[in-house]
């Protein structure tokens, strides 16, 4: 379906292209080359090849890539031409592709509408010669231009046109009304279709007379690629005549218009008188500057008047002074007496009648509020502005992730101490069956050997028998006590370097398992750290937001009231104060909101300060070990050393003692 629409859209070019190839080779000057892409023809840098766009196509590489297509319309020729598809030939704007600084626009002739105008209009500015020379930015290879651009352009000075339709001269020799309409084309930032428009005139189509309020266009940004459109239309829309004007080459002051058919050919008496302002364009916030350095003498009388009315106020405030401080003083008397005595705070004034001098007046009385301004907006600031703390270790170490993780790592080190104690018992168990099995098996040794004993006492009292047979069995039993005393002795080391390998074992599970933990809880400590503090971001971009609508719906309210106040006067001079509250009130609401961005601004920083030192902390804390403290199933090594200590040291108990 894309093939389809694009061999639709592009008509009979391609067949033609593959039909005329041999013509095309004898060009001397340009050879057509099938459109790839911007980094190749960048890359083949050949100046005398062009390639030809459907509009479609045109429209799509300057919606993809509009600073790449001016900067391929700088070294290469491009040709515009309509789609297949325009069976009416109908045309396309051509100032899309202008502003892209496409070469060669093609359009269908045929048809007189308003793109054609356009065409005809610009190009009658160089004698119809059909050629104009781009701007220079848009030919110079160090500059870069973006035709979707909203702000103004380095190097080019933006302009702003003002224009008042005053009256026309016959524009129809039928007794109809008629009204003017005027547009701007050029960049999609200057473009304004039917800007203006006029009322309609009645019944006077000879010498019509409007009299409105100018259109102003504020900002030009471009003039140079921008044109002005006036045309003229009875009552019912149809069309009486036009002119088209570069912007460029419009001239400030009063101007007799002649007016043009849809063919661009003049008429021979229809012409609309106007007033034309040209001046280059001024933000609205230098714009008291730029008065007073075209007007100083109007701004230097305004400012004598009112230092003269500073000066008046202060005279009345020192002759209040000077009756409240020497009431039966002569008036001949007080101006000598004043000088010397000080006024409220020490200052001392002068009680001269002549005004000061408008600079000494400027400099010595400020405008009432001028001291308490800044405070104002501090407080209005301060009234809005939420103050916002970093999260501290203690309260994320309370994170839900973290207190999770501290319970798993006390489950693991429980079960671990309690598989070392368990250890421990079945050790203990064995050596105390081993330590029964050798006292049993001293037990009946002994006993065999004490009646072998008293059998040979009663052999004793046999006078016949010998008396060697008690020393033999005494003989026997210290060679069983000493046997006894000696397994018990081996029994003995053998439980003691158990149990102390055991223990050594316990040990050093327990501190490699307890420096895993403390890897991990650190890391995840980090990890909520950062998780917190990113949300804690996110929430102060919705707090600023918030801050600032407040901010807005406070000004607002405040602007209410000064309304409310001025209704209560004349209708002229409420009219006037309320549009000098609305100028005042948009420059105090961009100054606020100034401020209040740079005061959120400051504590933003403060705040990622501030979190950078939270993170560093977690990261230089030293591991404690103090997770394990005071929970229930953790058994201490120093109370399994108590244990373990009276084996290794008590030489000379039993083990059952033990």
């Amino acid at each position: 379906d894309d093939c389809k629409k694009s061999s639709m859209d592009e008509g009979t070019a391609g067949s033609e292209a593959m039909a005329t190839e041999e013509m095309s080779n004898l060009v001397n000057y340009i050879q057509p080359v099938k459109f790839e892409s911007f980094e190749i023809s960048k890359k083949r840098n050949r100046s005398f090849e062009m390639s030809s766009f459907v509009e479609t196509k045109g429209l799509e590489q300057l919606t993809k890539s509009p600073v790449e297509f001016v900067e391929y319309n700088k070294m290469q020729l491009s040709r515009i031409y309509p789609k297949g598809t325009r069976v009416d030939s109908s045309n396309y704007m051509p100032q899309l592709f202008w502003n892209a600084g496409c070469q060669m626009v093609a359009l269908n002739f045929q048809t007189v509408d308003l793109a054609m105008q356009i065409n005809m209009g610009m190009y009658e500015y160089n004698g119809k010669s059909g050629y104009r020379l781009k701007p220079e930015f848009m030919r110079r290879p160090d500059k870069h231009f973006d035709p979707f651009t909203e702000g103004i352009v380095d190097g080019i000075v933006a302009n702003t046109l003002s224009v008042k339709i005053i009256s026309g001269q016959f524009l129809s020799d039928k007794k109809v009304g008629t009204y003017v309409e005027v547009d701007m084309f050029g960049l999609p930032v200057d473009t304004r279709r039917k800007a203006f428009k006029t009322k309609t005139s009645q019944g006077n189509a000879v010498n019509p007379v409007w009299e409105e309020e100018p259109i102003v266009f504020k900002k030009v940004v471009l003039p140079s690629l921008a044109c002005l459109r006036i045309a003229v239309y009875e009552e019912g829309g149809k069309f009486i005549g036009h002119r088209i004007l570069p912007v460029q080459a419009i001239r400030p002051g009063y101007h007799y218009i002649c007016l043009r058919n849809e063919r661009n050919q003049p008429l021979t008496l229809p012409a609309v008188f106007v007033y034309i302002e040209v001046k280059d364009y001024v933000p609205d916030t230098y714009a008291d500057v730029i008065e007073a350095l075209s007007n100083p003498i109007r701004y230097v009388n305004l400012m004598e008047q009112r230092a003269k009315q500073l000066a008046a106020l202060t005279l009345e405030d020192e002759e209040e002074v000077k009756k409240e401080a020497d009431p039966g003083e002569t008036p001949s008397e007080a101006p000598s007496e004043a000088r010397t005595t000080p006024a409220e705070n020490g200052v001392n004034h002068t009680t001269s009648l002549a005004p000061k001098p408008p600079s000494q007046a400027l400099h010595s009385q400020p405008a009432p509020g001028s001291v308490k301004a800044p405070a104002k907006t501090e407080d209005l600031i301060q009234s809005v502005l939420t103050e916002v703390e970093a999260q501290t270790i203690d309260e994320l170490k309370q994170q839900k992730s973290f207190v999770k993780l501290q319970k798993k790592h006390y489950k693991e080190m429980k079960d671990l101490v309690k598989r070392h104690h368990r250890k421990t018992t079945d050790l203990i168990k064995e050596h105390t069956t081993k330590y029964n099995e050798i006292q049993n098996d001293y037990l009946r040794r002994r006993a065999a050997l004490e009646k072998t004993a008293k059998k040979d006492s009663k052999k004793k009292s046999d006078p016949s028998s010998p008396d060697h047979g008690s020393s033999t069995i005494e003989q026997d039993l210290a060679a069983l006590d000493a046997e006894m005393t000696q397994k018990l002795i081996d029994l003995k080391d053998k439980q003691q370097q158990q149990l102390l390998n055991l223990r050594q074992e316990q040990y050093y599970s327990e501190k490699y398992q307890k420096r895993e933990h403390i890897k991990l809880l650190i890391q995840k400590l980090t990890d909520v750290a950062e998780e917190c503090q990113n949300n804690q971001l996110k929430k102060l971009k919705e707090i600023c937001e918030k801050e600032k609508k407040e901010l807005k719906k406070k000004m607002d309210k405040k602007r209410q009231e000064k309304i409310t106040e001025a209704k209560s006067k004349d209708k002229s001079q409420m009219e006037e104060e309320k549009t000098e509250m609305i100028r005042s009130y948009i420059q105090e609401v961009v100054q606020y909101i100034k401020r209040l961005e740079e005061a959120q601004s400051k504590r933003q920083e403060k705040l990622v300060e501030k979190h950078k030192e939270i993170r560093q902390q977690i990261l230089d804390e030293k591991p404690k070990n103090v997770l394990y403290q005071n929970h229930p199933g953790f058994y201490p090594l120093w109370l399994l050393f108590k244990i373990t200590l009276p084996l290794l040291f008590g030489q000379n108990q039993l083990l059952h003692e033990y």
